[in-house]
């Protein structure tokens, strides 16, 4: 007889992925990590989860790692230098034969990682709807389904404003003046973890944010603050990174698509940026959790010599 019983990760060594499934773990549940390097995905996992090798591309395949699951979450992201050319066959192609072998197999449950909240008329005003087109597709199959499914819209990553501090200095294109909401990726796991463990949830598109939307001059001082030295908040052009991306697009098509992110992230719409903590009030409401704010990162990084 067949125990099907594991909730399989798609993504699942990824930057939110790896998260959810420590976290599963933790829960002692029996979890399967979706991985194109098996001794990769081994060093970071142990022996505490059941890891299969292979391409989300290959039908095949998914057929065959989705035996013995009874859910499944989807964190697949191809935005990074290595896959960035195959984002439509990663992040949509193999996301809906995800969905067609899974309704085969009889499995109901389905968690799928989404964006915050996705606006196409804002990706059209900006001319970045490939920016999000393809997860306004997804979601739009997962409406129309029967699984029992939940959507989690999420942030962006609270490493994002480390990523722009050097030796002193927030060196950010376009300034980053318009006020983002952020998460930790430990809250996405943890959060992610409770949410494909529930039956209650079928239906909900939850947006996953930590309690405040900052600007990026507003994380400077922050930092300075808690840090005692003085980070500079430096604004660059984005124009400049444009005709860059532009240059250089044939040979590397991930810096097209850094700019698109950055031109959606320095015109995030204030209305959603204000709604933000009503947004984390509900988050509290809905999961047992207690929050990683952007200042608990900051010391603990203090604190590790981090920073």
């Amino acid at each position: 007889m067949i125990d099907n019983n594991k909730i399989i990760i798609y993504g699942g060594t990824g930057h939110y992925g790896n998260k959810v499934v420590k976290k599963l773990v933790d829960k002692g549940s029996l979890v399967k990590v979706v991985s194109r390097n098996y001794e990769k995905a081994r060093r970071k996992f142990g022996d505490n989860i059941e890891i299969i090798e292979g391409d989300v591309l290959n039908r095949d395949f998914i057929v065959e790692s989705l035996k013995d699951v009874k859910a499944i979450v989807i964190c697949l992201s191809a935005g990074n230098r290595k896959q960035i050319r195959q984002m439509k066959q990663i992040e949509q192609d193999a996301v809906l034969t995800i969905f067609e072998e899974a309704k085969k197999a009889g499995i109901k449950r389905l968690v799928y990682m989404s964006g915050y909240e996705i606006k196409k008329q804002l990706l059209l005003d900006l001319n970045v709807l490939e920016f999000g087109e393809i997860k306004l597709e997804i979601e739009s199959k997962i409406f129309q389904s029967d699984f029992n499914w939940t959507i989690l819209g999420n942030a962006p990553s609270s490493e994002i404003f480390f990523t722009f501090v050097r030796n002193g200095k927030m060196v950010v294109p376009g300034g980053g003046l318009k006020a983002i909401p952020s998460i930790s990726p430990e809250d996405v796991g943890e959060i992610t973890a409770q949410t494909v463990l529930r039956d209650d949830l079928n239906g909900k598109r939850i947006k996953l944010t930590g309690p405040n939307a900052f600007t990026f001059p507003q994380v400077a001082k922050l930092f300075s603050e808690l840090t005692g030295k003085k980070v500079k908040h430096i604004k660059i052009p984005l124009f400049v990174f444009n005709m860059v991306s532009l240059i250089i697009l044939p040979f590397n098509p991930f810096v097209r698509f850094l700019y698109k992110s950055l031109k959606l992230l320095n015109n995030f719409p204030s209305d959603m940026a204000e709604n933000v903590p009503e947004d984390h009030k509900l988050l509290r409401k809905l999961f047992d959790y207690e929050p990683v704010s952007l200042d608990m990162e900051i010391r603990r990084r203090i604190k590790e010599n981090k920073l």
